[in-house]
Order: structure tokens, then C-alpha cells, then sequence
């Protein structure tokens, strides 16, 4: 756009970037200070990313080549998802060698490149630490069922056929949701949460505990700056595979959560592995709760550092179905409330995450704002704004810098990933709705967050010179990096701004967080910091215009120091417009 009008809004952008200097001293003791709690992590699905030979699949050549892209996002962490060496059961979190690299995404000598590229660049880089189950064809688990008496065989969860079969456990992705396989070369069944092909290890083998922990050093000794640990609270078991107690009424995930020495091995962990090291650590939270959050990152625990729940990206879904949204949508509320709650719980003592989207959850802007060609933009610019004006480190999965939207397959034949396949053969099997089904992965499924990067409006986006192992989002050609990195109105230079002004401004990292207008059911606000170092985060989570009063003596700057609009109105309200994100300096 080459006229007067660009000249004008390139002008406004430049005056209000200079108004985001860091505001006065937010903390009087920073001792408590960390680099991963001022940290914006960037989360790469590698498959997705780039690819850099041809095969249709990305690579770490393909993510070496757009490092100066990485780097003029303004994060600091790249958290990589598995690219360990894999039969690719479920897309690497099934590793047949943890020090080994998948062979489509390169060689060892690629991965050294990329954390030297990285590294040059100031980035940290954070793999995924996939612990609780190995695949099936790792050497451990060949070795383990081959016969009772193999040395490996307790590197894993057994059970003799002769005794009956154990007590159910419900496996995620099995056809029937059964998590004991029969392996009849030892007349024995096997655990595994997950695929048939991810059998569970038996962290209470010592054995297994300092393998994992050996593997650990081996990758922290090369450079790596942490890891997030997949299903981390899942790692211990009772051995003696109980009937579920009562008091968990059939929440297989809290169950999971609560093993009996689980912390017993995240100790040990640190005492190994974590304590020798200035580095990341970060729990997916799977089953933990408010009650249960403290005991994995309080600082006296000597455990991990942070950890990430699931109660936000969970909420809005319809009880008792499978990823199924509520069809009058989500509550704000609601979201409100858990959002806040978390705040709360780290507010003292810990620290937190948040994040909208990752490889396990449906594009952001599609779940959570609106992805009609109308509101892509600035819904998607408006729930930026509320990741980079939280207290927590915030994780940003690749892509949601562009407003990438859900592909929403009609065919199950699209669909590449293992929970959505096996989730509907089983419900072929209990002859269940599977118009209904298709219908809601269209919103909720993981594959909607796993379509390949768009790069620009070239074939396959520019990611790609073969055939993409998953289809290309067809908006590619208006969604993409080319068209928007020149242009200061797009979602990809509003990212950039967001992230710049949450490092000038460190009271968006450790200021106090108090929300406003509880009850509005149309509009999120709350303040961070307090006295001469507050900021008003006002966000409009509708496709309505929307007066919002000013809280009273609530005095504000009326240049806003990030808005995804470019009009501003107020007085003894502020105006919004639709999906309209305000951050505002209060006097």
C-alpha cells in the first residue's frame, strides 16, 4: 500500500513505539528475578516449520535458514517439539533413540548448527523432554519383551497373563481406549497411556531414573538451554495397578497426576541433573491442580520452574464429548475466572505460564477469538495482547504471530494425527455421532495447529517444494509472512510490538495483576502494577462496538502504548471496537 495513507500510519506507529520506554522500578528486591520468568518462549512444530530438501516434511536445515526471522519476532526461547530419532507413531513423541536425531529433520551435526545459530543470536533453545514412555521400537523395549528374565525387562510396566488381566487403565489414543496390551511372545501385558506403540517406562527402576538423567546431562552438556517435560507428573505408578480408588471417580488424568513417589524423581531430577545447570524447566501440567501446583515449582522444593495447566484451553468444552465445543460458545467469565485464578496462585510464591495455543490445541484465533475474514485480524491481535500482558512467561506457538486460522477438514482422510484417527475408529465402534464428531475436530482438533508455516503466497506457501505432509491452510496466499512483514497494521509487526513492550516495560512481567469488571461478559480488564507503575490492559473479546466505563479515579494517558486499532476514544469510557485490544499508561 504505497500512498499518503501508509506514509501517515507508518508515522503513528514510529511516535507510538517511542512512547514504550520502561516505566519507573516495578521490583524493590530483584533478587527473585530469572531470565525464564522475563522470557517470551516461541514454540516450532519442526514438521511444520520449514522445509529445506523437498520431502514435504520441515527440518532443522529448513529452521537454520529463517533463524533471522526467529530473531526479529524479539523472543528469547525457542522450545522446539521432539526431533529425537522416531517411527513417528505420534509425530516424534514416540523416540526410539533420545540421543539421537529423526532422520527426516537431519543429522546431529544439523542440530549442533542450529543451537550455534541460535545461540549466536541470543536465543535459548528448549527441547521437548518426552520421559514417561519410549516407543515400542526403542532398543529397551525390544530387548524388554523378549523374555521375563532380559535385563531391560523392568525398564517397563508388565504384567504376567497368568494373573487375569489388571485393573483398567484408560489409554488417550488406543482404538479402544485400553491401556493394557497383550504381547504374546511373553504372555504378557504391557502399559502404555498412550499409542500401543509409546509403552510407559518404569521410572521406579533406578535404572530408568538415571538413563533419563544421563540423557538429560548428555544434551545439557552440549548447550541445550532446558527442557519442557511431556506428561511429566504421569511418571509414577503403583506398581500394584489397584482398581481405581474411589475418590478419583474415574478422572484417569488426576489419577495419573498423583503417582506415589513423583516427587521423589522430580528431586532427584534436580539433585542429578536440573541444579547443575542455568537452565528451563517447564511441566505440561496434565492433572495438576491449584492444590497440587506449588509442590512442582516452589523455588524450596528444588523441582522445576514453572509448569502449564490446562484448565484455560480446556474450558468451553461440552461435558461427557470428546473436544467438543459448546455451541453458544465459550463464557468470558468463566475464562475470567480461571485465568485469574491461576494469577492468584503464583502470585506469592512460584511462577506461571500461559498460552492459547501449542501443537496440542487448535489454532488460537479460531478457538478462542474469530476467524471470519472480517475479525481474524484484530481478535487475533486482541488475544496476543492478553498473552504478553500477563504475569506468567508466555508461550507462543509459531504461526499465531501471522493470525494462522483452523483448516478445518471435512474428511477424516485429511486428518494426520493419531487422536483424532483412533478417536474415530472407536467411535465407529460404539456407533457413535460421527457427523457430529467431524464437525467439532473442524474447531478442536491438534491437526489445525500442525499445518505447515506460511511463508508467502508461492505453491505450498513457500514451505515446501514437494507435497506437504499435511494439506496447506488455503488463506495461505493472503496469510503469510511476505505480505505482512512489510506492513505495520499486520498481525506479525503487532506481535513484534507487543513483545518489545513487555520488555521495556517490566511491570507487564512481575507487576501486580488485578482484574476489573469481574461480571462484564463482553470485555477483560484488569491493571498490572500499582501506584506510579500501573498499566490498564482493556480487551473487547466481541465482535460488538462497546462503551466501557472507566473504573472511578481511574485516570489514564490518552496515547495508548499499544492498540490494534488505530482509533482511540475516551472519556468517562472508552469506546471499543470490535475485538479492539487498549494498554494504557494510568497517571
Amino acid at each position: 500500500m504505497k500512498n499518503i495513507f501508509f506514509y501517515l500510519t507508518f508515522f503513528l506507529f514510529c511516535i507510538t513505539s517511542c512512547k514504550n520506554k520502561p516505566t519507573e522500578k516495578v521490583n524493590t528486591d530483584s533478587s527473585n528475578n530469572k531470565w525464564w520468568k522475563e522470557a517470551v518462549v516461541y514454540q516450532i512444530y519442526p514438521r511444520s516449520f520449514k522445509d529445506s530438501d523437498g520431502d514435504g516434511v520441515g527440518d532443522l536445515k529448513g529452521i537454520i535458514s529463517k533463524l533471522d526471522y526467529i530473531k526479529s519476532l524479539g523472543i528469547d526461547v525457542v522450545w522446539l517439539n521432539p526431533i529425537f530419532s522416531s517411527p513417528n507413531d505420534d509425530n516424534g513423541y514416540d523416540i526410539s533413540d533420545y540421543r539421537g536425531i529423526m532422520k527426516e529433520f537431519g543429522t546431529m551435526n544439523d542440530f549442533d548448527a542450529l543451537l550455534k545459530g541460535m545461540h549466536e543470536r541470543g536465543i535459548k533453545l528448549v527441547l521437548d523432554l518426552v520421559a514417561n514412555h519410549s516407543s515400542s521400537e526403542h532398543e529397551w523395549f525390544k530387548e524388554s519383551r523378549s523374555s521375563r528374565t532380559n535385563p531391560y525387562r523392568d525398564y517397563y510396566h508388565w504384567w504376567p497373563a497368568e494373573k487375569g488381566k489388571p485393573a483398567h487403565r484408560w489409554s488417550f489414543f488406543d482404538v479402544n481406549a485400553d491401556a493394557w496390551m497383550y504381547d504374546s511372545a511373553t504372555n504378557a501385558y504391557y502399559l502404555h497411556y498412550f499409542s500401543r506403540k509409546q509403552p510407559d517406562l518404569n521410572w521406579e527402576n533406578p535404572k530408568v531414573r538415571k538413563e533419563i538423567f544421563d540423557m538429560m546431562n548428555f544434551w545439557f552438556d552440549k548447550g541445550v538451554d532446558g527442557f519442557r517435560m511431556d506428561v511429566i507428573p504421569f511418571i509414577s505408578k503403583d506398581t500394584t495397578f489397584p482398581e481405581l480408588p474411589k475418590e478419583y471417580n474415574g478422572d484417569m488424568v488426576a489419577y495419573y497426576a498423583n503417582g506415589p513417589h513423583l516427587h521423589e524423581y522430580l528431586k532427584e531430577m534436580n539433585k542429578e541433573v536440573l541444579s547443575k545447570h542455568n537452565v528451563m524447566s517447564v511441566a505440561e501440567g496434565a492433572g495438576v491442580t491449584a492444590a497440587t501446583a506449588h509442590n512442582f515449582v516452589d523455588e524450596d522444593r528444588n523441582e522445576l520452574n514453572m509448569l502449564y495447566h490446562f484448565e484455560g484451553v480446556s474450558y468451553g468444552y461440552v461435558d461427557g464429548k470428546f473436544k467438543t465445543p459448546d455451541p453458544n460458545g465459550y463464557k468470558l467469565v468463566g475464562f475470567k475466572e480461571i485465568y485469574s485464578k491461576w494469577d492468584s496462585i503464583f502470585s506469592n510464591k512460584g511462577w506461571g505460564t500461559i498460552y492459547l495455543g501449542n501443537h496440542d490445541q487448535p489454532r488460537m484465533v479460531t478457538r478462542w477469538g474469530n476467524d471470519a475474514p472480517e475479525f481474524r485480524e484484530p481478535s487475533s491481535k486482541m488475544l496476543t495482547t492478553f498473552l504478553l500482558t500477563m504475569r506468567a512467561t508466555p508461550y507462543y506457538y509459531f504461526g499465531d504471530e501471522l493470525g494462522m486460522s483452523n483448516i478445518k477438514f471435512d474428511k477424516i482422510e485429511d486428518y494426520n494425527d493419531i487422536e483424532t484417527k483412533n478417536h474415530y475408529i472407536l467411535l465407529q465402534t460404539q456407533k457413535g455421532d460421527i457427523k457430529q464428531f467431524l464437525e467439532a475436530a473442524k474447531i478442536s482438533a491438534r491437526d489445525n495447529g500442525r499445518t505447515p508455516f506460511q511463508w508467502d503466497a508461492t505453491a505450498n506457501a513457500g514451505f515446501t517444494t514437494g507435497t506437504p505432509w499435511l494439506k496447506v491452510n488455503p488463506n495461505y496466499k493472503n496469510v503469510n509472512v511476505a505480505a505482512e512483514v512489510g506492513n505495520v497494521n499486520s498481525c506479525l509487526s503487532y506481535f513484534k510490538k507487543a513483545v518489545q513492550l513487555r520488555k521495556n516495560n517490566k511491570v507487564l512481567v512481575y507487576g501486580k495483576y488485578e482484574l476489573l469488571d469481574k461480571e462484564n461478559p463482553k470485555v477483560y480488564a484488569y491493571t498490572r502494577g500499582e501506584g506510579a507503575d500501573k498499566i490498564l490492559v482493556v480487551l473487547n473479546f466481541t465482535k460488538e462496538k462497546i462503551d466501557w466505563a472507566l473504573p472511578v479515579g481511574l485516570a489514564i494517558d490518552k496515547t495508548p502504548l499499544l492498540n490494534n486499532y488505530q482509533t482511540f476514544s475516551a472519556s468517562d469510557a472508552i469506546e471499543l471496537q470490535p475485538y479492539q485490544a487498549l494498554v494504557l499508561k494510568v497517571k
